[in-house]
C-alpha cells in the first residue's frame, strides 16, 4: 500500500496536474494537499467542492442509477482546464473524495482518469 505522501506526489505528476486535495465529506475539511492553490486555498477549496459533492450525491437524477451503479467521480470542465473529483472507497468513516485540478492545454482527461484510479487504487488497497 503506497503512502498518502506518496499517492499526492504520483498525482502531481500526472501530466497538466496543478493542485491535489483529499477532503473529508463529511466535515468539509481538507486532510492532506500538494500543489498550488491559486485562488483559494486547501480549505477553502474542500469546503466549496465538499458542497458539489453533497449536492450530487443528494441529486436522484445525477447519482441515481442502478443498485450496484455507485457514483465514484464527478467531472467539472472549465475553458483552461478541469477538476476531478474522486470519491474514494475503502475502510474510511465517512466518505473520502480526492480533487485534483488540470491545466487544460497539458493534461488530457482520459489519462487523467485513468491515472488517478491507479494511484488511489494503490493508497486503498485495491478497493476502488
Amino acid at each position: 500500500m503506497n503512502s498518502l505522501d506518496g499517492c499526492l506526489k504520483r498525482i502531481m505528476d500526472i501530466p497538466g496536474a496543478r493542485s491535489v486535495t483529499l477532503v473529508d465529506g463529511a466535515s468539509g475539511l481538507a486532510i492532506a494537499a500538494a500543489g498550488a492553490h491559486g485562488i483559494v486555498d486547501e480549505h477553502e477549496d474542500a469546503a466549496g467542492t465538499t458542497e458539489v459533492v453533497r449536492a450530487v450525491l443528494g441529486c436522484t437524477a445525477l447519482a441515481g442509477g442502478r443498485q450496484a451503479d455507485e457514483l465514484s467521480e464527478i467531472v467539472v470542465c472549465r475553458a483552461d482546464g478541469f477538476h476531478l473529483l474522486h470519491l474514494v472507497a475503502g475502510d474510511f468513516d465517512g466518505r473520502l473524495f480526492m480533487h485534483v485540478v488540470f491545466d487544460g492545454d497539458t493534461g488530457n482527461l482520459g489519462l487523467a482518469r485513468y491515472q488517478l484510479r491507479s494511484a488511489l487504487d494503490e493508497l486503498t488497497g485495491g478497493q476502488q
